[in-house]
């Protein structure tokens, strides 16, 4: 049996009784969704052993090869399996541990991401800061055997739920940009940290202020030296855009397909500008698959802020375009008091995809300056 047909019949398998009932549920704005029941679900894949598949095998994943992982990827989102709950720290945090921790840090964190034991969140953004992350005013001081943390992150994902932040903090007083950085591990179940969800368009809250007031953390708990935490930081945003993008685009042509449906049935595939748009949309898509791959065969580099900027133009147009074929009708609510179809949803939540995990502007000058080479932009 191939990977690939392994993977489908144990999906097929497993996703029966309460977990059949957990099929399409969650992903971004739907983290509301069954939050509890994808936890357990993801804990039996811990358990079967589909976490972690391009982890080296000594660190508790497979050593999967990259075809693998994106065979594993891709039927996940065909099956129609729900949306993970650990993505930040298997695909995020994990690999940098992997990549810059030290063998106890190894040791500490990395069995509990496998087995979905401890989830994890990302302090990156910051009022006032927005995409430039090197705009970080958020300090950290070395107290004794601690570091003690004052600040706040916007836009956190998943706070509510997470035990661990992985923080960019300034350790270096006086420090100025991307200089005096440190990359810290915070833990996010005590006194000094405090999570206020932010309710967004689609009326849920799966992005969240935090607020750290004096929070605590182990003189250990950093990752590579202080004061170098920006490449610790930009390694981890290559390792955000690896093989799982393509079952994220799986998704996207689920939400493809349900547009193409709902053009069929109200007539607007007979429009010949929006059958214009569905067929570039289709289009986009498919460039979009290629360019991932492309981007799979070296190691995380710069290059990887094409493709995001490249979905996240894509998806919000694709909402634009989902509202285009609905018409008027698809500025009605689903129903009382707020109650929002999948079309609406994609349309109101896909307004962030040019915004998080940096801007389109940001993007624009990674490629321009560290891709391109081009003159640097001028700056205050």
């Amino acid at each position: 049996m191939t990977f690939r047909a392994e993977v489908r019949a144990w999906l097929r398998d497993s996703l029966t009784g309460e977990f059949a009932e957990a099929r399409g549920l969650g992903g971004p704005g739907r983290e509301h969704e069954a939050f509890d029941l994808r936890l357990a679900w993801e804990r039996h894949l811990a358990a079967a052993g589909w976490t972690c598949l391009g982890w080296p095998e000594e660190h508790g994943g497979r050593g999967a090869s990259i075809a693998d992982q994106v065979a594993f990827h891709e039927e996940y989102a065909l099956a129609r399996a729900p949306a993970r709950v650990n993505h930040i720290g298997e695909n995020l945090l994990g690999p940098t541990i992997i990549a810059f921790g030290t063998d106890e840090q190894r040791a500490r964190f990395l069995p509990p991401i496998v087995a979905v034991r401890e989830l994890w969140c990302q302090g990156y953004s910051e009022p006032g800061a927005g995409s430039d992350l090197a705009g970080v005013r958020t300090r950290a001081e070395l107290d004794g055997d601690r570091w003690r943390v004052t600040g706040q992150k916007v836009w956190t994902s998943l706070a509510v739920e997470a035990d661990w932040c992985f923080a960019l903090c300034r350790t270096e007083p006086g420090s100025t940009r991307h200089h005096g950085l440190s990359y810290l591990l915070v833990p996010m179940r005590q006194d000094g940290v405090e999570v206020r969800p932010i309710v967004q368009l689609t009326g849920t809250s799966e992005f969240n202020e935090v607020f750290f007031d004096d929070a605590v953390t182990g003189a250990a708990d950093i990752v590579g030296a202080p004061g170098d935490g920006w490449r610790i930081a930009m390694a981890t945003l290559g390792f955000e855009r690896g093989v799982a993008t393509l079952g994220q685009q799986v998704g996207f042509r689920h939400e493809l397909e349900a547009v193409i449906e709902a053009a069929r049935r109200t007539g607007a595939i007979d429009d010949p500008l929006l059958r214009d748009r569905l067929v570039r949309s289709w289009i986009g898509l498919r460039v979009m698959r290629l360019n991932a791959i492309r981007t799979m065969e070296g190691p995380p580099g710069p290059e990887t802020s094409i493709s995001k900027l490249v979905w996240g133009v894509w998806h919000r147009e694709l909402g634009e375009l989902a509202m285009d074929v609905l018409g008027a009708g698809g500025m009605i609510a689903d129903g009382p008091p707020y109650e929002l179809s999948d079309a609406q949803r994609l349309y109101l939540f896909s307004r962030a995809d040019t915004i998080y995990a940096g801007s389109n502007e940001i993007q624009r000058g990674i490629i321009a300056e560290r891709v391109l080479g081009l003159p640097r932009e001028a700056r205050p």
